[in-house]
């Protein structure tokens, strides 16, 4: 028991020197952009049907079970401002944390944990090429910057599942629906939960790099690389945004 303790803090101390590290590359030259214009568009731009289609899906179930409640105490105006806060505060910038934990996280974990494990990283830092800047700086910025631009489009797909969802149901206007999910939410509902999305996008990207750069037993490692990934970023992802929301109301109570 004590040795599994030693181990896990230990991992927990190399994980954490793994991120400063990023971190502290991210700003030295050389930069990399082209490579991080490959990661953002891998990152981002393929996760966008995926997070698009789920935010509008989630919308119409949040609409759905809102319903059925403020229908039983005559308050279905309400139905639209529930709907646009649950997503925005906290519902929109978590899952969209752990789709892109699920698609890009094991995606990542997997590459790098090939390339370490078919000795490629070795091969680029013998042709003289920082593999740590070129391959985990750019995949934990383009993790970072990706992640609050697609939970935005989360947000904006759900509250148009939502309203889709109103209109056929109890046909409400379009127009009504927009006015009053737009009309008690403010910049403190939006912008504090969507930059809390950088802190989920540098966990992902630094966990899931740091399990892929550091594989080993072939094949094998591959697969743990990739299945940790995952788990370890999604668990890490809502520890994280309970402490962070937390961090919120307090600097925000209103």
């Amino acid at each position: 028991m004590r040795h599994r303790l030693t181990a896990f803090f230990e991992s927990v101390g190399e994980v954490g020197t793994f991120g400063f590290r990023a971190i502290r590359d991210a700003f030295r030259p050389p930069f990399e952009f082209k490579e991080l214009i490959t990661q953002i568009v891998e990152v981002g731009w393929r996760s966008c049907p995926l997070v698009i289609v789920s935010g509008f899906a989630f919308g119409v179930v949040i609409a759905l079970e809102t319903r059925a409640s403020m229908m039983a105490f005559g308050a279905q105006a309400m139905i639209p401002e529930a709907v646009s806060l649950g997503i925005f505060r906290d519902t929109g910038p978590l899952i969209t944390a752990l789709l892109v934990a699920g698609r890009a996280g094991a995606g990542i974990g997997a590459q790098l944990a090939g390339m370490r494990v078919t000795e490629q990283i070795d091969a680029l830092e013998t042709l003289g090429v920082d593999s740590f800047k070129y391959l985990v700086v750019t995949r934990v910025a383009a993790c970072v910057i990706a992640i609050p631009i697609l939970t935005t489009f989360f947000n904006f797909a759900g509250v148009a599942g939502g309203m889709a969802s109103d209109v056929m149901a109890i046909h409400m206007s379009v127009r009504l629906f927009v006015k009053e999910a737009f009309a008690a939410t403010g910049f403190a509902d939006y912008i504090p939960p969507t930059l809390k999305t950088v802190v989920f996008g540098f966990i992902i990207g630094t966990v899931s790099c740091y399990l892929g750069y550091t594989a080993s037993h072939g094949a094998a490692g591959v697969g743990r690389a990739s299945t940790r990934s995952v788990v370890f970023s999604s668990l890490l992802v809502i520890l994280a945004d309970a402490i962070l929301v937390k961090t919120i109301m307090i600097w925000l109570p209103g």
